[in-house]
């Protein structure tokens, strides 16, 4: 039995002349310096999405993981 193929709109947050920003199928819809405003506006965007009944993935890229201080 074959599995139905889903079309799933994908919303990507990344760096973006120094800013965080969000696009969907190449069009920028939010950019900020905060990442956090970027990815809240990226879910409210899933949100609608569903809303509508299609499928949304969210992508973050650009993360370096977490800086380590070393203690004094």
């Amino acid at each position: 039995m074959n599995k139905p193929i889903i079309q799933r709109v994908i919303i990507t947050v990344r760096r973006r002349a120094g800013m965080w920003a969000a696009e969907e199928e190449g069009v920028f819809f939010v950019a900020s310096p905060d990442k956090d405003i970027v990815k809240a506006s990226a879910a409210k965007r899933a949100q609608a999405c569903f809303g509508q009944g299609r499928a949304c993935q969210i992508r973050i890229s650009g993360e370096h993981g977490f800086l380590i201080e070393p203690l004094a």
